[in-house]
């Protein structure tokens, strides 16, 4: 477990590595973003628990990679904002909707420290376990060198049907199964 700490904004990341990643071989790798409902309280109406076990799992099958942890819940509007856009998704909005019925953007997250964290490791290439095309963009842009997408479909069920659906007829997420409305559960 390594830490690193934004001095811009004064929030702590950790990486958690293992086996030998500054060999100048791409490694496996995942930039998850804090989600303390999904990671912690293993929520069912997100994919983000599942996500950091498989991408753990992933890493350790593998012998060698790396996990960013990224202190940016609710995909960077904080946990307070995420409890509220909650409520309002209990009311029919959508994950996208409720960000922006709160004043935030869809997604308000920031990979920039991604690229410092994985030059302190000695990380030259990553193969980017994720869905989202715009984190490989974004971290691509960040500096960080994206050999490859991984796909990391995991977890979806009754609960987040909806919302993974959201994600990916509004973000843009990669995902092989989704229905045609986007809120269908």
């Amino acid at each position: 477990m390594h830490g690193f700490e934004d001095t811009e904004t004064g929030k702590e990341h950790v990486a958690l590595s293992m086996g030998d990643i500054a060999d100048g071989k791409p490694v496996l790798a995942r930039a998850h973003s804090e989600c303390l409902t999904g990671d912690a309280l293993f929520s069912m109406r997100c994919d983000c628990g599942y996500q950091l076990e498989e991408a753990l799992r992933a890493v350790a099958e593998a012998g060698r990679g790396v996990v960013l942890y990224l202190r940016q819940e609710g995909r960077g509007i904080g946990l307070l904002n995420k409890i509220r856009a909650y409520h309002l998704q209990d009311q029919g909005a959508d994950t996208v909707e409720a960000n922006e019925r709160l004043g935030f953007g869809a997604d308000m997250r920031d990979y920039s420290m991604c690229r410092p964290m994985l030059e302190h490791l000695g990380v030259k290439g990553i193969r980017l376990m994720t869905n989202n095309p715009r984190k490989v963009k974004a971290l691509s842009e960040a500096g960080a060198r994206v050999v490859e997408r991984v796909a990391l479909e995991v977890g979806r069920n009754p609960h987040n049907d909806g919302y993974l659906n959201t994600k990916a007829s509004k973000l843009g997420h990669m995902m092989t199964h989704q229905d045609d409305d986007p809120e269908a559960i």
